[in-house]
């Protein structure tokens, strides 16, 4: 894994986000983002959650990747057959979290990527070829199994994808 590929792509991210919450209009924050059922802002904070549930993440990666196969086997099956209550609870979380102003989300995710670039630093190479199955019918970017490399470059991808679903502007692009 390059660890500076991860850590320059999180700080475009993040600067990108800045960049997004800094130019949104009011007006901007309350159109219909492209594709979903959320508001620019709504989606905004999904952006950023994608890179907080990243932190939950690797704490199951580093325990299911001590433990036999099978078992993050079985718990990825069971996350599957709770799809339609996950995507509820995605929805709604997203939802409430967009009433957080930007000014708050913007710092959260400060916060978040600075956690991030000290958990990356701190991993060694050992503990980021562990991996784990995970549930993937819960996100496009999911794979059967997930190392704890791909765990930190997943919220980029996840960032890339619905950034692109945001109507941010006076045209709505």
């Amino acid at each position: 894994m390059q660890r500076q590929v991860v850590h320059e792509q999180w700080e475009q991210d993040r600067a990108a986000f800045h960049e997004l919450v800094t130019a949104a209009t009011v007006e901007d924050l309350r159109r219909p983002s492209r594709g979903t059922r959320w508001t620019n802002q709504q989606l905004l904070f999904h952006l950023l959650f994608g890179y907080q549930v990243v932190r939950a993440l690797l704490v199951l990666v580093r325990a299911f990747g001590r433990l036999p196969d099978p078992i993050s086997r079985i718990f990825a099956w069971s996350l599957n057959s709770a799809t339609g209550l996950f995507h509820i609870l995605n929805y709604w979380g997203s939802c409430g979290g967009g009433l957080l102003t930007p000014r708050l989300m913007d710092a959260w995710f400060d916060h978040i990527i600075a956690a991030l670039h000290r958990s990356l630093d701190r991993a060694s190479d050992a503990e980021l070829a562990r991996g784990m199955h995970f549930p993937t019918r819960w996100d496009p970017f999911f794979r059967d199994h997930m190392t704890l490399a791909d765990v930190y470059r997943y919220p980029a991808k996840h960032f890339a994808f619905h950034r692109a679903q945001l109507t941010l502007g006076s045209a709505g692009i």
